[in-house]
């Protein structure tokens, strides 16, 4: 009956499951009732995080490579498949089904983002099956060469330190931490800019277009992450760690000039970062990505209605 999986799964129903929450159903529950026997699932955790909605937008249908997808959120809404507090809760998550992380904390003091790291162990306490979990480059220590997996991880601030503390609980085997680097419309640059306002950049000296940043448009981290699933279910090895950007490293005045947005550069600061580029090398083994432009990067921003004010 497992062969018979992917056509049994566009039989779910549209409406599949505000319901879950509110009737205190457990995930386990619903894919036994949904799915054939034998057929898994990938969960997503983060659902109404920027990054969750950026892909309930592109996976529009709610499957990826030929599985369903389920979303949870801390709290119960449209679309939500279950109403999760990770680390309160402790949903029956059946055998097998494959988690992408996306849930926790992106700013605020060193306490409060430490939840990551009790959102991980959480996590951890449920799963049974392959993880996926979003890190973040954040976990390097900026440098002028491309940052490398096997680079040593010495973060500079307190997100960074979190999410290297919530890589460090993960089993070996089991996981694989996906060190983001910006994604474009959910980052600090084009994801606040105001219509009219001038961002403020920081001079670098020899950089005509001030500091250079790693990007990845959200479509093609959909891409990503879907080709990543499907070697899982393929049974295909994933590393532990992998860093996930497009290639080529992008220069902030040129992505603000692709968005159309006013600019200009401000007194010089001592502790500016010129530099911060994640090598991709490990990740185009696995996949061709294509390599970043601002206006390609800005153009997948746009292909999202409304994800970005």
């Amino acid at each position: 009956m497992a062969g018979q999986a992917p056509d049994a799964l566009h039989t779910c129903p549209a409406k599949r499951v505000n319901r879950i929450g509110a009737a205190g159903a457990r995930l386990g529950q619903f894919v036994a009732r949904f799915l054939p026997y034998g057929a898994t699932a990938l969960l997503v955790t983060g659902a109404n995080g920027r990054i969750g909605r950026a892909l309930r937008s592109v996976w529009a249908d709610n499957t990826v490579a030929g599985l369903p997808v389920l979303w949870s959120a801390r709290r119960p809404g449209p679309g939500v498949d279950l109403a999760w507090d990770i680390g309160a809760d402790k949903p029956d998550l059946p055998t097998g089904v494959i988690v992408l992380h996306l849930a926790g904390r992106l700013r605020g003091t060193a306490a409060e983002l430490a939840e990551n790291v009790a959102v991980m162990r959480g996590l951890l306490g449920s799963l049974k099956g392959p993880l996926l979990a979003m890190s973040s480059a954040a976990v390097y220590a900026p440098g002028p060469g491309e940052l490398r997996e096997s680079d040593a991880a010495v973060p500079v601030n307190d997100y960074g330190r979190a999410k290297l503390l919530a890589e460090q609980m993960a089993p070996v085997g089991q996981v694989t931490q996906l060190r983001l680097a910006n994604l474009a419309g959910a980052d600090a640059l084009l994801g606040s800019c105001r219509p009219g306002v001038a961002v403020v950049l920081d001079p670098i000296a020899g950089q005509s277009g001030g500091p250079e940043r790693s990007y990845i448009g959200p479509v093609t981290l959909a891409f990503v992450l879907g080709r990543l699933v499907a070697r899982i279910v393929a049974g295909q090895g994933l590393p532990p760690v992998l860093n996930v950007a497009q290639p080529g490293s992008m220069a902030m005045a040129d992505l603000l000039e692709a968005r159309g947005q006013p600019w200009r550069f401000g007194p010089a600061r001592p502790e500016a970062t010129p530099r911060v580029v994640v090598s991709v090398a490990l990740l185009q083994g696995l996949m061709e990505v294509p390599t970043a432009t601002p206006k390609g990067l800005v153009d997948e921003i746009d292909q999202i209605a409304g994800w970005v004010p």
